[in-house]
């Protein structure tokens, strides 16, 4: 079982990632840009009313749409979609219904996906630190 707590543990532990000031989301450095790779996932409660954040939710990024698929089929009770995401590379995890490691190994793929090259290839030598 994971929380929020963990994810901010793990996504900043990652080279080069800061934690956006005024929402719960993660994103890297690369070329010039924030690239986000975990965030709290908003809610539509209520028709044409706006999102709410939860907490026991984050979208997690993933490499392309067949890998979101995969994920999805693996296990319904810890990843799903919604139309909002319909077509985007990414994912919601249930943060209770996961595994500290599992989501260690997305976070880390998410943050993989959205840092630059090189910095991919330092970390993966064991060369980059936060």
């Amino acid at each position: 079982m994971a929380d929020q707590d963990d994810v901010r543990r793990i996504a900043l532990s990652l080279p080069e990632t800061s934690e956006a000031e005024d929402h719960f989301s993660f994103s890297v450095h690369n070329k010039g840009k924030q690239k986000g790779f975990v965030w709290a996932w908003n809610e539509r409660i209520e028709p044409k009313k706006p999102r709410v954040a939860r907490t026991d939710v984050v979208a997690i990024r993933v490499a392309n749409r067949f890998a979101k698929e995969v994920l999805l089929v693996l296990d319904e009770e810890k990843y799903f979609t919604e139309p909002h995401y319909n077509g985007f590379p990414a994912v919601l995890v249930r943060l209770p219904a996961i595994e500290l490691d599992e989501l260690r190994g997305l976070i880390v793929d998410a943050w993989r996906c959205q840092a630059p090259k090189a910095l991919v290839q330092a970390f993966g030598r064991g060369e980059a630190s936060p």
